[in-house]
């Protein structure tokens, strides 16, 4: 797909003038989902075609999708391959979700005069030490853009500084923090648990700390402590069982609970290893402390907004350098735990297992800062509408 080539069935579900929205993996994609409803909502004349780069992102995608939409890997940016590709779907509009520089879509775009629009622009750290070195080229690319939505006032500020017009520049903040979490709602039995069993999620684990986690594990031993694990790639799942099995603990993967609920089990209940995609939200329901991966290594953590939307007490390490704005926000806010290494996690866990109280506070503060940040959708549709070609009553259904 990458190189323009589509199945006849996939162009024969072109019905409608099409609006592109892509977004380059799965954290991008998840935080895509209120814009897209609020874009088939308002614009039911067109036909969205959302693209990623990742086969990861293109399985969230699929599962995000509506019937309608069409769901596409981006072209590789090679202007014959981008040229024939924008004439098959011909976009009325095409959005990038943060802050992807496709230097040949984008000037191809600006010559059919097609609006091309930044939405969530973020420039982490290091991206921007990146595009500094090659600023004399990015300037005139990004000069073609219609518009930038960024995240944060220092995004904005970045991105003025490598030559987007200032005009064209503004804050309407993370859309991230606008995250619908739909889907099923498991009950602890659905695991084998007992609704007085603690149930601990390292969501999002890499390789290095899964060993931690499991030792800590180990090293609590209480009855009533429960510890599900989901790696963030979940072709690790075999490995992680290996990592287990020599520290003398059992596992058992997650089936799909809708189907299967886990029997109950006698303690030592094994530890519960999530090998499924697109189920974690769900589980996170039914989490009472949360550890947020890819923080205790330099892997810059990911998303907490998803636990803090069901209220939950959050701890991550202090590698959250991919999530910064956001995690000092929570920990600001006393929303969340941060912690330096294993002895620290360790003790955090213990601290919140004794005292409920705390549990309960730390998740009701992460549930409070998420809704006071709740909005830049709205904003992006304000500036989206715009730049749409023509009122949707003018285009045939």
């Amino acid at each position: 797909m990458r190189l323009g080539f589509f199945s006849s069935s996939l162009l024969a579900k072109i019905k409608k003038p099409t609006i592109w929205l892509h977004a380059v993996s799965v954290g991008e994609i998840s935080s895509a989902v209120s814009l897209l409803n609020n874009l088939r909502k308002k614009y039911p004349g067109y036909q969205l075609v959302i693209s990623t780069v990742t086969t990861t992102g293109n399985r969230i995608a699929q599962q995000v999708a509506s019937d309608k939409d069409l769901v596409v890997y981006l072209p590789y940016d090679l202007s014959f391959i981008v040229n024939k590709v924008i004439k098959k779907f011909s976009p009325q509009l095409f959005i990038i979700l943060e802050t992807e520089i496709w230097p040949n879509l984008i000037s191809i775009l600006s010559e059919k005069r097609i609006p091309l629009l930044i939405v969530n622009g973020r420039i982490s750290n290091k991206s921007f030490k990146k595009y500094q070195k090659v600023k004399f080229l990015l300037s005139p690319v990004l000069r073609k853009v219609n518009f930038y939505c960024m995240q944060t006032k220092e995004d904005s500020q970045r991105i003025i500084s490598l030559g987007a017009p200032q005009e064209k520049v503004g804050i309407t903040g993370n859309m991230k923090f606008d995250l619908e979490v739909g889907g099923d709602r498991y009950k602890k039995s659905d695991l084998g648990l007992k609704e007085e069993d603690i149930l601990f999620v390292a969501a999002s684990t890499h390789r290095g700390e899964e060993e931690i986690i499991l030792g800590i594990y180990k090293e609590i031993d209480r009855k009533n402590l429960r510890l599900l694990i989901a790696p963030r790639h979940i072709e690790r799942t075999a490995e992680i069982e290996k990592v287990a099995q020599k520290q003398g603990l059992a596992t058992q993967r997650i089936p799909n609970l809708n189907k299967n609920p886990l029997p109950a089990s006698p303690f030592p209940l094994p530890v519960l290893l999530l090998d499924t995609i697109g189920e974690l939200s769900s589980l996170f329901n039914i989490a009472d402390i949360v550890f947020v991966g890819g923080s205790l290594v330099k892997r810059g953590g990911h998303n907490i907004l998803e636990p803090a939307f069901f209220g939950k007490p959050i701890l991550f390490g202090r590698y959250m350098f991919n999530f910064q704005e956001v995690a000092a926000l929570f920990l600001q806010g006393k929303g969340a735990i941060v912690v330096d290494n294993a002895q620290e996690l360790k003790e955090a866990i213990c601290n919140l297992l004794d005292n409920r109280g705390r549990r309960e506070e730390l998740g009701k503060r992460a549930r409070q800062i998420l809704e006071e940040n709740r909005g830049a959708t709205e904003r992006n549709m304000e500036v989206i509408g715009r730049f749409m070609p023509k009122p949707v009553r003018d285009v045939a259904e």
